[in-house]
């Protein structure tokens, strides 16, 4: 990828060591952009939650689903479930809720009752606005050891452009 090459860099650094990164910049910086490339340069599967005030647990983890035609529940896997997974603008109570599986690859969540593995390869980047926290909280000192790296994106020069 060219266009930021040292927040390429930082993020595959991140990625190799098993740390989590968080992303603090202003919209438009390429924060998502990034992410994508990011799985698809390593044929991984990506997915991208945007955390809101009305969020629930099980809008990020899954949830069983009574299927008639069998009489069974089924679990639906919610995005949690994948090797890279975009957090956009948490606030601080889902963070916390969260923050356990950001620990290290191939952690477990407890669904239902029921523990279930997360992807060997799983590595989170979240992503916080310093403008418009409407919804949203800064996050805490306490949490940011979750994150094994912090760093902020710029915008691209003016002439330079993503490419893949």
């Amino acid at each position: 990828m060219k266009g930021l090459p040292d927040s390429t860099r930082k993020l595959l650094a991140a990625l190799a060591s098993g740390g989590h990164v968080l992303l603090e910049d202003f919209p438009g910086t390429g924060k998502t952009t990034l992410a994508k490339a990011l799985a698809r340069s390593i044929d991984a599967q990506f997915k991208r939650v945007q955390f809101t005030p009305d969020l629930l647990p099980s809008d990020i983890l899954g949830v069983s689903i009574f299927d008639q035609r069998d009489q069974q529940f089924h679990f639906h896997e919610g995005p949690v479930f994948t090797n890279i997974l975009l957090a956009m603008r948490s606030t601080a109570r889902r963070r916390g809720r969260n923050r356990r599986c950001w620990k290290r690859w191939g952690e477990q969540v407890s669904v239902e009752g029921e523990r279930r593995d997360l992807a060997e390869l799983f590595f989170v980047i979240a992503t916080e606005n310093p403008v418009e926290f409407r919804g949203t909280y800064p996050l805490p000192e306490a949490q940011m050891d979750r994150f094994g790296m912090q760093f902020k994106l710029g915008y691209v020069q003016p002439g330079r452009r993503w490419r893949f």
